[in-house]
């Protein structure tokens, strides 16, 4: 009984002293991972603030929906870089118990994904500033038109929604349906150019081209007439319109019983 008390006693004693070893390397490793995860979150943020990202993300036109979720796009990328090089630390932190332990390999996965994010954030931003660009030729082309407004917006909803899908398909999120609506628009627009090339749609298209044309020509043409009408000088109160049937400057004559165009005054003489 004695023997087998001292030998448990020394087994425990073992134990303990190879795994405050361990544990120490763990806490060492782990402090100076959060050093280094602090100081590089905050010369990454103050590399975005000197380089204008908030003012990208106005340009891109995102900063009025950014505003409703309350979300900092500059600030998220702060904290990703932050959390990745905590997780790298984690990760080696975590190997001074072994190389086979279930949590390094799951922040082995995390790590892995992190840089998807960040490749998914870039994509938005891209496709957002395209769009933005893409939204404004349009406007200044088309010009104050009814159907101006609603033609640019639906052109950069169409390319934010594939710089969205592209993101999506970064992040491995939906791809089931993200990818093949991907591929039916661009099949889509690629059949439309090539039937439209090859020739089966060129009669059809001209068609409607000269009505959509013909419109646009009415539409433009209907505010410089009504303005013109309101640049005409109004006649004054009283006078006569030249070449009116019956009227005086004609040399009609009025029925009988009809009051006299000027009233109880005289005409005046000429």
């Amino acid at each position: 009984m004695g023997d087998e008390l001292r030998r448990g006693l020394a087994d425990a004693w073992s134990m303990i002293a190879t795994f405050l070893p361990k544990l120490l390397g763990f806490l060492l490793v782990l402090l100076v991972g959060w050093l280094i995860a602090k100081g590089l979150s905050k010369v990454v943020g103050l590399v975005l603030g000197r380089a204008g990202f908030g003012r990208l993300v106005e340009k891109a036109g995102l900063g009025h929906l950014l505003a409703r979720s309350r979300v900092d796009v500059g600030e998220l990328i702060v904290k990703l870089v932050y959390y990745f090089v905590l997780l790298i630390a984690l990760q080696l932190a975590f190997g001074a118990f072994g190389p086979g332990n279930s949590v390094s390999l799951l922040l082995n996965d995390v790590i892995a994904y992190l840089p998807r994010i960040v490749v998914a954030i870039v994509l938005v931003l891209v496709a957002a500033a395209i769009a933005r660009v893409l939204r404004d030729l349009l406007a200044t082309a088309l010009g104050p038109r009814p159907f101006t407004r609603p033609l640019s917006t639906l052109a950069y909803a169409f390319v934010l929604a594939l710089g969205v899908i592209a993101a999506l398909n970064q992040l491995g999120i939906a791809t089931t349906v993200t990818l093949p609506v991907l591929i039916t628009v661009l099949a889509t627009v690629g059949g439309i150019l090539v039937v439209g090339v090859g020739g089966g749609l060129i009669r059809p298209m001209q068609q409607r081209w000269e009505g959509w044309l013909d419109r646009l020509q009415t539409e433009a043409s209907t505010p410089r007439t009504s303005a013109a009408v309101q640049d005409m000088p109004t006649p004054a109160a009283g006078t006569p319109m030249p070449g009116a049937a019956g009227g005086p400057a004609a040399g009609g004559t009025m029925p009988p019983g009809t009051p006299p165009p000027y009233g109880d005054e005289q005409p005046p003489k000429g």
